[in-house]
Formats: C-alpha cells, sequence, structure tokens
C-alpha cells in the first residue's frame, strides 16, 4: 500500500499566527498570550453569528499584517466554521479581496486548512494563502444544544465549544515548516453522545496516528510534543490507553488544546474545550511562536474532528469522527 503521508519538499513555513478570543478564553492559562478578546464574546455586534465573523476578521487581518505582506499578496483564503454552511466564514470573508475556498472538518478544521495550504503552497500552485477558523459558545450551542436561555444541564463529559479564531499566513518566510501532513479518515464507532465527543474522536485520532508511525522513520519520542485537538479529559485517556494497546506510548509528550485552553479547577468547563476555534487559538498563541523562538522544535499536531448533524442525532444517527495530521518543525 501506498504509504499516505505526504512528505513537503520545499517544506513551506508558516510566516504568522493571529489569535482572537472571548473572555472565558482571555481568563484561562494562555490568556496572556491571546492577541485581542472582548470582555462580553460580543466583539461589537448584535448577534453571536456576527461576532464570531468579526472574530475572523480580525484574526485574517492581524495574521496578514504580522506576515509583512499586503492583502494582495495572499492567493488564496481557506476557511471554515462550526455553523451551517460555514456563514460566520462567508461572511467575514466577504471583507477581502482574495479567493476563497470553504473547509468543513469541525474541530479538525484548523488541522485540514494548515494541511491544505501547505500542500498548495509547497506544489507552487500558489505562493502564499491564509488558513482561518473560528467557533463560538454562543452560536454553536444555539445550533448543535439549546439556546443559553433555556439552561439545560451539562454532562460531565460535555466539552466547552470554545469562543475564539485563530489565522494561520503560510507561504515561503518564516522560521516554523510544515513538513509532512497525514489526511484523516472518517471513522464511526457508533457513538450517539452528543454530549461526548470525546469518545467519538477518540478513534479517529488512533487511526491517524498508527497511520503514521506505521509508515514513518520518526518514533513518538522523537516529537518535542504531540498535541490533539481537541478530545478534553474523556478523549484523551481513551487515545492513550487504546494506543499503548497498539504499542505506541505518546504519554510522556502529549497535550490536548482543549485541556490547555481552560483552568479545569477553576473554569466550570467540565471535559475541556472544544470546538474549530479550540486549537486554533491554541496553537496561533501558543504552539507557533514556541516554535518559532526554538523552544520547541518537533511538533504533531492532530485535530479532530466530529462530522455529525444534529439532524442526523435526531434520527438516531451515530457519530462520524475524522483526524488530520501535520508535522510543524523549526529544525
Amino acid at each position: 500500500m501506498k504509504n499516505p503521508i505526504i512528505t513537503l519538499k520545499n517544506q513551506p513555513k508558516i510566516s504568522a499566527s493571529y489569535s482572537v478570543v472571548g473572555h472565558l478564553e482571555k481568563e484561562g492559562p494562555l490568556g496572556n498570550l491571546f492577541d485581542e478578546y472582548s470582555d462580553n464574546d460580543k466583539f461589537g455586534k448584535d448577534t453571536w453569528e456576527k461576532a464570531e465573523s468579526e472574530m475572523q476578521l480580525r484574526a485574517v487581518k492581524g495574521a496578514i499584517k504580522r506576515s509583512g505582506l499586503n492583502e494582495y499578496e495572499i492567493d488564496l483564503l481557506l476557511a471554515g466554521d462550526l455553523l451551517n454552511q460555514c456563514v460566520s466564514s462567508s461572511y467575514a470573508i466577504t471583507n477581502f479581496d482574495i479567493p476563497y475556498l470553504g473547509i468543513y472538518g469541525a474541530c479538525s478544521t484548523c488541522a485540514e486548512g494548515l494541511g491544505l495550504g501547505a500542500c498548495l503552497c509547497d506544489s507552487k500552485i500558489i505562493d502564499s494563502c491564509c488558513a482561518v477558523t473560528s467557533s463560538h459558545y454562543c452560536s454553536s450551542e444555539r445550533q448543535f444544544r439549546f439556546p443559553l436561555e433555556y439552561g439545560g444541564q451539562r454532562t460531565p463529559t460535555a466539552q466547552w465549544t470554545a469562543t475564539g479564531s485563530g489565522a494561520f499566513v503560510i507561504g515561503n518566510e518564516g522560521k516554523t515548516k510544515v513538513t509532512e501532513v497525514l489526511f484523516g479518515k472518517a471513522i464511526d464507532k457508533g457513538i450517539t453522545d452528543i454530549n461526548n465527543m470525546g469518545a467519538a474522536m477518540a478513534p479517529s485520532a488512533i487511526d491517524t496516528i498508527v497511520r503514521y508511525f506505521t509508515n514513518s522513520e520518526h518514533s513518538p519520542d522523537y516529537f518535542d510534543k504531540i498535541i490533539t485537538g481537541d478530545l478534553g479529559f474523556e478523549g484523551s485517556e481513551i487515545l492513550k490507553d487504546l494506543l499503548l494497546g497498539n504499542g505506541i506510548d505518546i504519554t510522556k509528550n502529549h497535550m490536548d488544546c482543549g485541556l490547555m485552553l481552560f483552568d479545569k479547577e477553576k473554569q466550570d468547563v467540565h471535559a475541556g474545550g472544544s470546538g474549530c476555534g479550540c486549537s486554533a487559538v491554541v496553537m496561533a498563541a501558543d504552539i507557533i511562536p514556541k516554535l518559532e523562538s526554538g523552544e520547541l522544535k518537533n511538533v504533531l499536531f492532530l485535530g479532530t474532528g466530529a462530522l455529525m448533524s444534529p439532524m442526523t442525532l435526531f434520527q438516531g444517527g451515530s457519530i462520524p469522527a475524522i483526524c488530520h495530521l501535520v508535522h510543524l518543525s523549526s529544525e
């Protein structure tokens, strides 16, 4: 069977990243690292959906400015979010005179955008692009669960959708290289509990990690960090336990964006963070800067996403999931 890992010969680089978050994220462990935040999560808008679009707009503008490029030098925008028809992205992108591809991978969208953008730049089809994604707690709750006014009680395995947007400019300049990409397969293990995304997504992460280390010359110890986003507490424990059964030990260097974004002891987020914006803001504000400074040399980033629809769940359907892998290096 052909090696599924895409090795990027020209090693495109992430030249800039930018993060925009809500108040709860600002109050978390990484709060001082984010570029912008809003005290009331509305970002000056009158609806949660418009607020999410505003986050994406600010993230893209910030990343492009930080990269030193002008808007006309960006060949393509790759954007996605959790809402139906990716409306948050579509409205945000109307503010730019740049070709746009809408992408959807649920919480895996950040890794999907980075992987697709890097592949396009590596092939020289384009010279540069910007990958952006977002989620908003209030808009996501309204679509996937209940309006906030309902006051529904959350189960212990439920995760908290992050309010945030992260953008990344990919091109020929920068210190952080994208060296490998492995796109995931849709995996369905029959999980039907919408309040346990970690259990639904963990099998897809296991499949991608096993395929990677089966075909790679690297071992888990080669990486400073193996970062998933976002399995939360429940999914992370399932991942590590079942990988040990496959002879793969990531217990020493595994981190999950859903666990990094919030403080479990001080913030009532139950099983941790989730949403398109969760891994995006953690990668943009914390991991990419550490790669640029040389504090981290090699990072394996695995974006996990639950590919369900509220309608299919109402019909008794299960939750397929996917996990995309991106190898980032500053060596």
